[in-house]
């Protein structure tokens, strides 16, 4: 069945969520599935290589979907997975080899490098951009955004889990790409996702933010951390913001969930009710974190803010945990 979130989710509003496609988890195994799909002429492509996704380039437009013949002839296939069906079309994801994908390097008059682009040598019509840019800069329409995230996420984790983390042997890929199994020992694996708590401590009218040195000029985000086994999600986010900020917290209550295949996380979004206001960075993890008003909110979500603050870009959960917040939508603790 095609996913089609109820109005008003907030989970669906954020980067990488909405993906149409359906997954046939419960056909993975069927006989001659895989097969099938495969041969099939109007079956189409998604091709990753070093981690990025590889465009067709028609007329001025961007394509992520490839015939089988166009993907297989970019690079040799690593991995191949079944992603599920888009109406009647079957749609995989294909991981081609390193090889195939070389680093162009720019040099500067001055003979200092300037840039370093990834490209298909001898494709012009061919591009390789890192995922995170073409969702950013909206080089493609949110319903591929969807699908090409799961396809990143699945074939990086095959990547990094060629060889049974048991025995060691090398494991064979199954369950139309969703499962590899040790033929040495019968360990079966499954691709992984590691999940992130990210939440907005507030109190009252105000919110905790905090920058990274790794954030772009100006911007401060909702704390996050991963959570840890044996872990329940509202003590993940009592130990983060108290490890991060110092500042202790009471009730805490879930909001929305986000994707994210960088490279393979679930952002479990919350709000959290601050217990005192004294802050304590934690230099390790953040540059600076404050509070921040409601109406400084306002003025970062629409880059107005005098000092330069900005919210994070919209297809992260954090910017719709602030805007939800602001608009009076995310739950109280007064």
């Amino acid at each position: 069945m095609l996913k089609h979130a109820p109005a008003g989710e907030l989970s669906a509003a954020t980067g990488f969520a909405f993906n149409p496609i359906d997954r046939m988890s419960e056909r993975r195994d069927e006989p001659g599935l895989f097969d099938r799909f495969f041969d099939d002429p109007n079956s189409r492509f998604v091709v990753i290589g070093r981690d990025r996704p590889v465009l067709k380039i028609a007329d001025g437009q961007l394509d992520p979907l490839h015939t089988r013949a166009e993907a297989l002839a970019i690079g040799q296939a690593r991995e191949t997975v079944l992603l599920g069906k888009d109406d009647e079309r079957a749609i995989f994801a294909l991981m081609i080899d390193d090889s195939a994908i070389a680093v162009e390097e720019t040099v500067s008059p001055s003979g200092l490098i300037d840039t370093r682009r990834q490209i298909i040598p001898g494709r012009p019509d061919l591009m390789v951009r890192d995922l995170r840019s073409v969702t950013t800069e909206g080089l493609l329409p949110i319903v591929q955004i969807g699908f090409l995230g799961q396809a990143k996420s699945v074939l990086f984790w095959h990547a990094r889990h060629r060889f049974c983390s048991n025995c060691g042997a090398p494991s064979n890929v199954v369950g139309a790409g969703w499962r590899r199994e040790c033929p040495k020992c019968g360990a079966q694996h499954f691709p992984r996702t590691d999940p992130v708590v990210i939440m907005l401590a507030v109190d009252g009218d105000d919110c905790l933010l905090g920058r990274s040195g790794r954030f772009g000029k100006g911007m401060y985000s909702a704390l996050a951390g991963f959570l840890e086994p044996g872990e329940t999600i509202e003590d993940a986010v009592r130990r983060e913001i108290l490890e991060e900020s110092g500042i202790r917290i009471g009730s805490v209550a879930y909001v929305a969930s986000q994707p994210w295949p960088f490279p393979s996380s679930l952002m479990i979004g919350c709000v959290a009710q601050a217990l005192n206001r004294d802050i304590v960075v934690d230099q390790t993890e953040l540059e600076d974190c404050r509070w921040f008003t409601r109406q400084d909110v306002d003025l970062m979500l629409k880059h107005s803010h005098p000092d330069g603050f900005e919210a994070p870009n919209p297809i992260a959960i954090a910017h719709h945990l602030l805007r939800a917040w602001y608009d009076g939508e995310t739950p109280s603790f007064r």
